[in-house]
């Protein structure tokens, strides 16, 4: 009878834990060091594109973000999509579940 009662309760919790539902977001992926200010530190300087400097950047140890409007950062919590380096320092749409302040990216779109 306990274990009746126990996975009975267990299910009941399992069932009325909300899933996490996809969301979208658009922005340009980025990196964490520079952010939003590519044009500041290179292309006013003719120095190198958003893309050039966001991969630069992430080989240097910096993460991909997401940089939405505002400026704000939004982290990236799968680093290893290879659509990341595909679209980097560009313009995009982001599919995903919002995981703490982080996204889970499924799927980036050109925009």
């Amino acid at each position: 009878m306990k274990t009746l009662c126990l996975l009975a309760a267990t299910f009941l919790l399992t069932a009325a834990t909300p899933f996490a539902a996809e969301q979208t977001w658009t922005g340009q992926i980025s990196d964490s060091l520079c952010g939003a200010k590519h044009e500041e530190a290179a292309e006013g300087q003719g120095l190198m594109s958003d893309s050039d400097c966001t991969l630069s950047c992430v080989r240097g140890g910096s993460k991909f973000v997401l940089v939405v409007d505002g400026g704000k950062m939004v982290q990236i919590v799968n680093q290893d999509n290879t659509d990341l380096v595909t679209h980097a320092g560009h313009k995009v749409r982001l599919t995903g579940e919002l995981q703490g302040q982080s996204i889970v990216i499924s799927k980036i779109e050109m925009q």
